[in-house]
Formats: structure tokens, C-alpha cells, sequence
């Protein structure tokens, strides 16, 4: 399934098509899609189709569709703290905007069965923690991989909060699928090719939904050693967060909080837009097309009678929107928790523990 959705330039353009085709339906997901850019996980020749809505093979590596992703995000109902297991992890792609939303206090295990994906996954998700500013916008919890068949899981682990499926699931996994989610828990995974969700609502009761139709590769079966048992893989244990984890966590919260404050405060300071700010604004609003011809811009406009500005105000106006309408978008926003950190009078070790060790230190 792939193409509803009008491609994108950008990834901040996928998602307003994705949100404008109601694939993205929540402020959490929303955030999650934006801070997670999509071609970051596409193989530079490759990269030109990151923003349409495709999915995305090469060898072991692939992608869903951007509008498969968003309904697994949305069906999965994700809230801070929860458990998440995803089985088959792709690029890590889904689990890392996961992790966005579960926060420090959350767990997030993947287990996928080629090491090579796991090696591309493990790439991708440090250079998202070390190079992109959104990272700082959130407290994340990372996914931990484990190299394993998803159907091999040891009985004795424990049971989950969300389970995702990456996988054509067949009929006959489904009760061991459902084994792995906890009461109150959801499922979503490709079941005779819908994607579906199960919610468990009860010891041995459970609510399912088809949520759309879907086409994927189905599961691969285990391979039994030469002595005939099956390699149980074991999850790592629900482990407590290290003393010194939790100190940076709490003092990245604080100045999170400070700078909040600050921000509000600004705010309500009482200072307002000039209303020459504000025709400007009621001014492109009448803008019905633009269309873009190698470098040539044309606009039409809705002509409204309650305007009492001339043809040559009219005119002079256009031509100032022609002129900014093809330059580069603005430079992104200051990140401002790295600014807080690198002002504090800590030892530059501790300032970049504090930072995860995130490089573009200087770009402030």
C-alpha cells in the first residue's frame, strides 16, 4: 500500500499531507513524525523517494509507506512510561519515534533477525542522537536491539504494554502474539493481510479491529538446530535506571522547565504584532495558487471588493513576494537547551554528558 498521499519536498511536507489525508490524527504522533526525518534512514541514492508515500526495499533493508507508519503510530495508542516491543525493527525508524514518546522512564526492545539490519539500525539511530536538534526537544528512550527470530521470544520474559509486528503475521501466530501483550494492552500487527489491533481488555478477552488493507512479507519461520530445539531469544531484563541517568535526566527537565518559563513570561509581556504585521498577513491569505515554472513564479489572486489599496500597491506587493517566494527556507530555531548547558559553569566532560555527547556544539 503506498501512494494516497501527495509526495512531499520535505519531511515537514509529507507530514502536513499525511495530517491533511488524517493518517495523522494526534499532537504526540505529529511531534514524533516531524522530529524524525524520514530520509535520514534511506541510502543516499535512494533518498529521492524518502518523502513520498512508498514503501522503500533494498536487500535487507526496507521501509513501510509513511501512511502505514502513521496508522501503526496512531492504532498504537502510545502515552510516557509504557513497555514496547517491536518485532522485525526495520531501520529503527518506528522505534525511534516510538521511543520520542514513551520518554526516559519507558522501555523499548526490538528484536530483528538480520544482524546487518541491526548494525544499519544502531547507525542511524547515534547519528540522530548525535547530529539532530530535535533530539533535544524530547526525553528519549532509546531502543535496545536483540538479533533473534520474533517467534522464538524464551515463555519467561515479560509481557508488554504495546507489541508492533513488522511482519505478515499467519493465523496460526496469532494467539502466540497475543501472549506477549498485557491485560489493558494493544497489538497491532498485519493479520490476513489487514492491518489490525487487538486490544486485550481482559485475562483471555480481547477486542480486535481491521484497521486497513495491507501487503507485507510474511514472518520467517524458525530453523530448528541440528539437536532439533528452537534458539529461545531472551529479552533483557525490565532493568532501573542508573543513578547517574536520572541526574541527567532531572537536570535537562529543569532547564527545560526554566526555559519554558522563560518563554511564557516573554509572551505575556503584553507585546503585540504591529498592525502593519497583521495586513500583511490578511494580504497573502488571498493568494489562491502559486504556480512554480523553473524560475519563474506566476500568482493569481481572489480579488476582494473591501480592498481599498491601488493597482500599483497591488502590484508592488506581488513583485516583493516574488522576489522571497523562491529563497531557502529560514535557518531552523535556536536550540536553546544546548545553549542553557554550554553556559553553565560545569567541566566541558560534564557539558557534553549532559548533551549525550551530540556534536554541532558550535552551531548555537
Amino acid at each position: 500500500m503506498g501512494s494516497v498521499v501527495s509526495a512531499g519536498e520535505d519531511n515537514d511536507e509529507l507530514i502536513d499531507n499525511l495530517k491533511g489525508a488524517q493518517y495523522i490524527r494526534t499532537e504526540l504522533v505529529e511531534q514524533a513524525f516531524r522530529a524524525m526525518d524520514r530520509g535520514d534512514y534511506y541510502l543516499e541514492e535512494f533518498k529521492e523517494n524518502a518523502y513520498k508515500d512508498l514503501a522503500w526495499k533494498h536487500g535487507n533493508i526496507h521501509h513501510s509507506a509513511p501512511c502505514i507508519y502513521s496508522e501503526v503510530m496512531e492504532a498504537l495508542d502510545l502515552q510516557p512510561g509504557l513497555s514496547f516491543l517491536n518485532l522485525g525493527s526495520c531501520t529503527g525508524y518506528l522505534s525511534s519515534m516510538v521511543g520520542l514518546i514513551l520518554g526516559p522512564f519507558g522501555v523499548n526492545y526490538v528484536v530483528e533477525l538480520h544482524s546487518d539490519l541491526i548494525e544499519y539500525a544502531k547507525q542511524k539511530l547515534d547519528f540522530f542522537i548525535r547530529t539532530c536538534d530535535s533530539f533535544d526537544k524530547f526525553d528519549f528512550c532509546e531502543p535496545s536491539f536483540v538479533s533473534g527470530n520474533c517467534l522464538e521470544i524464551s515463555p519467561d520474559c515479560s509481557q508488554y504494554d504495546r507489541v508492533y509486528c513488522g511482519a505478515g503475521v499467519q493465523k496460526e501466530h496469532e494467539e502466540y502474539m497475543k501472549s506477549l501483550l498485557k491485560v489493558e494492552g494493544i497489538l497491532v500487527m498485519p493479520l490476513e493481510e489487514k492491518l489490525t489491533k487487538i486490544t486485550c481488555i481482559g485475562p483471555f478477552a480481547w477486542e480486535t479491529k481491521k484497521i486497513l488493507p495491507v501487503s507485507f512479507a510474511p514472518l520467517v519461520q524458525p530453523c530448528h538446530s541440528e539437536s532439533g530445539k528452537s534458539r529461545l531469544v531472551q529479552l533483557p531484563p525490565l532493568a532501573v535506571r542508573s543513578l547517574q541517568d536520572l541526574a541527567r535526566i532531572a537536570i535537562r527537565g529543569t532547564i527545560k522547565k526554566v526555559i519554558h518559563q522563560k518563554a511564557e513570561s516573554r509572551s505575556g509581556s503584553g507585546l503585540k504584532n504591529t498592525p502593519q504585521c497583521k495586513r500583511r498577513r490578511v494580504r497573502r491569505r488571498r493568494m489562491e495558487t502559486i504556480v512554480f515554472l523553473d524560475k519563474e513564479v506566476f500568482a493569481s489572486r481572489i480579488s476582494n471588493p473591501s480592498d481599498d489599496n491601488s493597482c500599483e500597491d497591488l502590484e508592488e506587493e506581488r513583485r516583493e513576494e516574488e522576489k522571497t517566494l523562491p529563497e531557502t527556507k529560514p535557518d531552523p530555531p535556536l536550540n536553546f537547551l544546548r545553549q542553557k548547558v554550554l553556559s553553565l559553569p560545569l567541566p566541558d566532560p560534564l557539558k557534553f554528558y549532559l548533551l549525550y555527547y551530540r556534536e554541532k556544539l558550535t552551531s548555537i
